[in-house]
Formats: C-alpha cells, structure tokens, sequence
C-alpha cells in the first residue's frame, strides 16, 4: 500500500487542490447576489462534491487499471441502460432530458459514458497492440460501439456532450495506428460537413431554421449556430449571452475589477455564470491574469498525464489517458472559446471549475484512472 501511495502523482494532486479552492469561491461569486440561488449552499456543495471527489479519486488510484477494461463490457451496459432509462424517468433540465433527479441533487449519466467509452475504445485498440487499423476489423466495431451512446444523448438533446465523445474517439483512433488514407478521408468529411453547415446558415437561412425548428425540433441549436457563422442576421436575444460575455470578459482589463465586483455578472447580464459561463466570472473580475493562471494550471495537469501515457508500458493505458487527455482539452478550448467568440455557445462546463457534481465527479474519477495507471504499470503483463 505505501509503495503505492509512494507512485501517486502529487504534483497533480496539488494542481487538482488549487481546483478545490479557486471552484467554490467561484461559484459563490457567481451566485452571490442572487434572489433565485443560494451563494453559501453551492459554494459548501462544491466543497462536498471536491471532498467525496478526491475520495474516490484514490480509491480509483489503487485498483487495477486492467480491472476496469477487463469489465468494459459491464460498464458500457449499465451506462446504456442509465441513458435509455432516462427516456422513462429522467427529468428535463436547461432544455435537455438528460438527468435523474433525487431530490435536490441530480445525476448525468452522459457524463459516466466518457468513461465507458474510454474503456471500450481503449480495450479494442489494445488487441491491436500497435498495429495499423483495418477499416472492417477494427474501425466499424469500435465506430458502432460509440455509435450507441452518441445516438441516445444527441436525441436527449445533448450536443454538446455527444460532440465530446467523438473527440475522445478520434483521439483514441488517432494514437492508436489510424491509416493515413483513413485519417485523410475522415479529415475530408469533417470539413466537408462544416463547410456544408456554412453555407446552409449563409445561403438557406430559411429552409435550415426550418430544418432545425420543426424537423428536428431543435430552435436553439439553429439560434446558437446561427449566433457563431452569421452574428449580424442573428437577433438580440439570440446574440445576448455571447455579447454580454465578451464584454464582462474583457471590462476585467488586466488584473479584474476584484473578486465579487464583477458589474455585468452581478446584474445578471450573462446567464449560467456558475455553470457553462463561470469563465466569464474569472475575466471580470480577475482579467487576464486570473485566466493566464489557470490555464497555466490546465497546461500543467495536461502536460502531467501526457509524461504519465508516454512513461506507460501497456498500450491500453497510454490509449486511456489520451481519450482522458482529448476530453479535458476539447471541454476547456469549447468553454473558454465560446465566451470570447472563438466557439459556439453549447452546454460544455469548465472543467474542474463550474459548478456540477457528477461533472465533477467524473473528472476526479478520470484523474483516478491516470493515476492508477502510473501506479501498476511497472506490473505491466502480456496477458489480459
């Protein structure tokens, strides 16, 4: 147990603490002020959230790795099962069906499919061991695991959620042998498909908000899109939270206007300041730099885990923590980005920051996995 604990990643450990104290006060700034919100109980329930976090944390760290992808089947069908379930009992929430709710707390289980995918991804790669992918053999298998959870949270409606499990997929295919031919093909219809939706929002603006409205049901993705590829045709409500965030983010200057003075957030000009948006507390009211420390912070943590891959004997590890790796980066470029213009505006949180517990908890969880496989790799067998 002690030479264990002894393998532990404490410079992680450390960067994951300053997480721990910069989170609450930023959710209570966000929410201080409020008719609608308690300050003082969300900040306290951050704290909790971080406290069973780091618990299960480690007790992630101790166990096994293989463990975990030895039983992906059982997790990836009780992560199904969860989400299916939510057609029946889930409860809607910012828009999405997408939560089970118990009271006053709630539970995604869109969240827990990251994992599940991960572990399901890295598995079949491993069989592998290094070799180029087939297309039949091993892209179709792998594309139409993913497919299954993918489908059911984009139906929810979850984009943003599903958006990430295919960087995490392509990421994982990416470092995991991807053919070149493959990976050009891919890259083609990637482009092809954005460039599509450019010109369906610039030269069919009617017949795509049609589209979006009332085949699919979905106005405010078409609003949200349509905010990012054509600002000025988009209408004043739909340009709000984007403009409003830009203009908090950057009223904070260089060093902010001081921790609760933010104005625009205060009157509550940008909505979701403690969830999607708390990046826009952190630039008004700690300028640039209270955003340059963490994401000083964010380059540490990912820089940690990417020495952890490269250092890891067994190629299903160093497959995990590329999948855990792809997943924090896209989240934390997502967030920030849409806040200064860069992305549109989508329901990702910061990781790690915003307010969230089973968001949070899959994250430290995620952590626990990386850490597990520092610790067990000098174990390293060729067997399963």
């Amino acid at each position: 147990m002690l030479n264990k604990i002894k393998r532990v990643d404490w410079i992680i450990v450390g960067i994951l603490l300053c997480f721990a104290v910069f989170s609450p006060l930023l959710v209570y700034s966000s929410t201080h002020g409020s008719t609608t919100m308690d300050a003082y109980s969300m900040a306290m329930k951050t704290i909790i959230f971080f406290a069973i976090g780091f618990g299960m944390m480690f007790l992630i760290a101790l166990v096994d790795y293989r463990l975990y992808l030895k039983w992906w089947p059982v997790t990836f069908g009780i992560t199904i099962l969860l989400l299916i379930g939510l057609y029946f009992f889930g409860a809607y929430i910012n828009g999405a069906r997408g939560w089970y709710q118990l009271g006053s707390l709630s539970f995604q289980p869109a969240e827990v499919a990251k994992i599940a995918i991960i572990f399901a991804v890295a598995q079949m790669l491993g069989k592998r061991n290094g070799e180029p992918l087939t297309f039949t053999r091993d892209l179709v298998p792998i594309g139409l695991v993913v497919s299954i959870p993918f489908g059911l949270v984009v139906a929810q409606p979850d984009l943003g959620n599903a958006v990430i499990y295919a960087v995490i997929l392509i990421a994982m295919l990416w470092i995991g042998g991807l053919k070149y031919r493959h990976m050009l093909i891919g890259t083609l219809i990637v482009v092809g498909c954005v460039a599509l939706v450019f010109f369906s929002f610039t030269s069919f603006k009617d017949q795509t908000e049609a589209f979006f409205k009332e085949t699919l049901g979905q106005q405010h993705w078409f609003e949200r899109i349509n905010t990012f590829v054509s600002p000025d045709s988009a209408s004043n409500d739909e340009r709000h939270q984007s403009e409003y965030a830009m203009t908090a983010i950057g009223s904070g200057g260089l060093s902010g206007d001081g921790y609760l003075q933010g104005e625009l957030k205060r009157r509550g000009y940008v909505p979701l300041t403690y969830s999607d948006a708390i990046f826009v507390v952190i630039g008004e009211e700690f300028g640039f730099q209270g955003g340059a420390i963490l994401l000083l912070l964010y380059f540490l943590l990912i820089y940690r885990m990417i020495l952890i891959a490269f250092q890891c004997y067994d190629r299903r590890g160093s497959y995990m923590i590329i999948g855990i790796v792809a997943m924090f980066v896209f989240q934390i470029f997502e967030n920030i980005g849409m806040m200064i213009g860069l992305m549109p505006i989508t329901g990702i949180t910061l990781p790690f920051i915003s307010y969230g517990g089973t968001s949070l908890m899959l994250n430290m969880c995620c952590i626990g996995l990386v850490m597990s496989i520092r610790i067990y790799q000098e174990k390293y067998q060729l067997e399963d």
